[in-house]
């Protein structure tokens, strides 16, 4: 159903996108700039971290056949990905699958505008909602409803996170970092268990386990 695999794709997208990673490190970013400068590269950010992902969606399928990537090793390799993100997510490790790394903010604390890097790409369009997105777009089996329900959960997520970075420093003040942290943790564990169901489909889809049985009996 088009609503199941909608909330799938929402669920997922605001693990390895994470509004509430993106929330504590945009406004650190941008501490030091006008309110009409953060609401513009916020904007900036947001369309082009959207066209990146849209791309992916859109030709993932046929960047898959020109490699000649199967699509379970591709649900066995995003599993594994979105475990590792899951992982750091609950043990709040930080590390570059859904935001930046400690030498990408160093990098981005001269620069004047943000929107590109590390706004854009790797805080918004991270490896990790690239891999999601050609994951889950690849699943539907073609431009159908399926399809056009995980773009409409992306698109969603991509709005709630510039709405996030509009509200940036309320939000911050408002919940903290431990309610962030909580937040953080429990999308944690959802995506664990959605990373684990991709690793499941994969091996299932590729038919290792009938060859596992057949060379034991």
């Amino acid at each position: 159903m088009p609503i199941d695999i909608f909330l799938l794709a929402l669920t997922t997208f605001f693990a390895t996108i994470g509004p509430a990673d993106l929330l504590v490190v945009y406004a650190a970013l941008t501490h030091k700039n006008t309110r009409a400068e953060r609401n513009a590269m916020a904007l900036r950010g947001t369309i082009i971290a959207g066209v990146i992902l849209l791309f992916f969606a859109i030709f993932g399928d046929l960047l898959l056949r020109m490699f000649g990537i199967t699509l379970p090793a591709l649900r066995i390799a995003g599993g594994i990905l979105l475990l590792l993100i899951s992982i750091d997510m609950v043990f709040a490790r930080h590390s570059g699958g859904t935001g930046t790394t400690p030498e990408e903010e160093n990098e981005a604390q001269g620069r004047a505008d943000i929107s590109v890097f590390p706004l854009a790409t790797p805080l918004l369009a991270g490896p990790g909602a690239i891999s999601a997105v050609i994951l889950l777009t690849t699943g539907t089996g073609g431009f159908n409803l399926a399809w056009f329900a995980v773009v409409g959960a992306l698109l969603a997520i991509l709005a709630l996170c510039y709405v996030v970075m509009r509200l940036a420093n309320p939000i911050t003040h408002m919940l903290g970092i431990t309610g962030l942290a909580v937040v953080n943790r429990v999308v944690g564990v959802l995506l664990a268990a959605l990373a684990v169901q991709f690793l499941l489909d994969g091996i299932k889809s590729s038919g290792l386990l009938g060859a596992v049985a057949a060379a034991v009996s």
